[in-house]
């Protein structure tokens, strides 16, 4: 049913709505886009003219600036909705920015008339999708909750115990902390967890410390801290919990800590660096038990690679000796293709080993080492020591030194099967990597028997994708041709509430995977230019990573600007 309510039928389903939300606890929006058969922008749209209200999108929410002044975010949580001060909204007076109540449910009577007592001045009243208002304020929480009772200068903090090595975090613990910077803190890492963000930037400028999620691989700023005392003592909780020297101020620092939310431990690795105006702060979140939990069903194709990468993963993995090398940027997910492909062949059989900093899932029947330089464990020492355990397979985190490197090609050379991570930007690059490490370029090209390279593409939000048009300048600058793009599917996020605004939701993999053959291992131990490389492995079915994203831009699954952001 997609025609627009008339007055008869709008009675109807709006009666029904509120009989089936009030019978099943679910929020009567909810049911009312289930019995009119409508999506989530149709359905506002059409109640935004059925009540004569303007119908706001995610990108208006998020142009508009927060009224938490005059109406507390509580309260907003509460009433499912939320005030906002917006110049856009003021035609009257472009100067002046209007005031607007943006409401999700407007078959709540009582939230209106709540509002009206409750918010002082007048304002106009506009309908957008609840689960926008909903992200919205997700996006406001995390700063609002921490900040409502915090002085600006932050005179009379005080920092918890700094002995408590497993701090508990909750929203009732947060809302009853006394301390203003235990409670940023603690809000700071639980918003971060319900993003599903892998770092959190704590960053000084001067005046003021801005916190940021990394969510998808990209920086999200979630809120600013004004005020210099305050910003320092934010660091020094950090410091606190990580058990790191609070007075020392001048040199880089790292540590770890462990918090525990909803009966899940999460480990955080903090690294502390000095800047012009004082620290920032960067912590890293390992969710060990969700990391375990999904290492148990971890295969190639939940990467999202394409059909093609995945069987000569497989293939290389399969083999009985030598060396599978993946490498990347930071963050492109090299250790979980790893992982992948060992949970794929770990039948019990063989004996796998691995060496790790930090160990990242936990794989069962399988043996793996920590890494603990503080210890004297480095990852050259602990290889050796795993020679001497009877290995079959050995997985090495990352290859950083020449000593490492020696050992682990001299590991492939005497009959095990070694993967391993290294930090290069395509698989021709590898090579020239190891032999600056000093290894020999005939031993290198006989224990190595593939490369595989990858980044994470973020995927366009399912939910709120639209198809677009792309410009011929967009074109150019992907190196790409209007003859070249027939057919295909432009799609790109406008911004919801399943994706916070942004557009995306979820990553995938692409990769390109070089299998040498002898052609290649004659042209290693010869040193041939990397041109000679790329045209012998391209005559040989070669296909680079680029190539596999434009097949995800070919079917609207991304973008060109996310794909030329992370691929060249």
């Amino acid at each position: 049913m997609n025609a627009p309510f008339n007055s008869g039928l709008a009675a109807d389903l709006l009666q029904r709505a509120r009989e089936h939300a009030l019978a099943q606890g679910r929020h009567p929006i909810t049911v009312l886009q289930e019995l009119a058969g409508l999506s989530a922008p149709e359905l506002t749209g059409q109640l935004a003219a059925l009540f004569c209200y303007p119908a706001w999108s995610m990108s208006q929410l998020q142009a508009a600036l927060p009224a938490f002044d005059l109406l507390p975010y509580t309260d907003c949580v509460q009433h499912d909705c939320v005030l906002l001060r917006s110049a856009a909204a003021a035609a009257a007076d472009p100067g002046q920015l209007a005031t607007i109540l943006v409401i999700g449910n407007p078959l709540a009577d009582d939230t209106l008339q709540w509002a009206s007592y409750a918010i002082a001045g007048s304002y106009q009243v506009a309908l957008a999708d609840p689960d926008d208002i909903a992200a919205y304020l997700t996006q406001q929480e995390g700063v609002q909750q921490a900040m409502q009772d915090m002085p600006g200068d932050g005179s009379g903090s005080t920092l918890a115990d700094p002995d408590q090595t497993v701090e508990d975090i909750s929203l009732i613990r947060i809302s009853e902390d006394s301390s203003p910077v235990v409670k940023l803190v603690n809000s700071t890492i639980y918003d971060a967890l319900k993003f599903q963000a892998s770092d959190i930037h704590l960053e000084c400028d001067g005046a003021s410390l801005v916190i940021k999620y990394r969510v998808d691989g990209v920086l999200v700023q979630a809120g600013v801290v004004q005020g210099v005392a305050m910003a320092e003592q934010i660091i020094s909780r950090i410091k606190v919990l990580a058990e790191l020297d609070i007075a020392e101020r001048r040199v880089p620092q790292d540590g770890r800590f462990k918090v525990r939310v909803k009966g899940s431990e999460i480990d955080f690795r903090v690294s502390i660096m000095p800047n012009i105006f004082g620290e920032d702060a960067v912590l890293r979140l390992l969710d060990r038990r969700a990391l375990t939990e999904a290492a148990a069903a971890l295969r190639l194709e939940s990467l999202g690679l394409n059909q093609d990468a995945i069987v000569q993963i497989r293939r290389l993995a399969a083999m009985p000796h030598g060396m599978l090398l993946v490498t990347g940027p930071t963050g492109s997910g090299k250790t979980t293709t790893l992982y992948a492909a060992i949970t794929e062949i770990n039948t019990g059989r063989d004996k796998i080993v691995t060496i790790e900093d930090p160990v990242e899932y936990r794989l069962p029947r399988v043996l793996q080492i920590p890494v603990n330089e503080k210890k004297g464990l480095t990852f050259a020492r602990g290889l050796r020591s795993i020679l001497r355990h009877d290995p079959d397979k050995i997985m090495i985190g990352e290859i950083r030194d020449d000593e490492t490197a020696q050992i682990a090609v001299q590991a492939a050379l005497t009959g095990h099967l070694v993967f391993t991570t290294v930090h290069a930007n395509n698989v021709f690059d590898v090579v020239g990597r190891f032999l600056h490490m000093g290894v020999d370029a005939y031993s290198f090209a006989a224990a190595l028997n593939g490369i595989v390279a990858q980044r994470l593409l973020r995927l366009n939000c399912t939910h709120c994708a639209v198809a677009v048009a792309v410009t011929a300048q967009q074109l150019d600058d992907s190196g790409l041709t209007p003859a070249d793009v027939a057919g295909w599917q432009f799609k790109a996020g406008a911004g919801c509430g399943h994706c916070r605004g942004t557009g995306y939701k979820g990553r995938k993999a692409v990769a390109e995977v070089l299998i040498l053959n002898d052609a290649m291992r004659e042209m290693i131990c010869t040193r041939a230019p990397v041109s000679r490389m790329k045209q012998a492995a391209s005559v040989g079915g070669f296909r680079l990573a680029r190539s596999a994203g434009l097949d995800l831009v070919r079917l609207g699954e991304t973008t060109l600007s996310e794909l030329n952001r992370v691929t060249y």
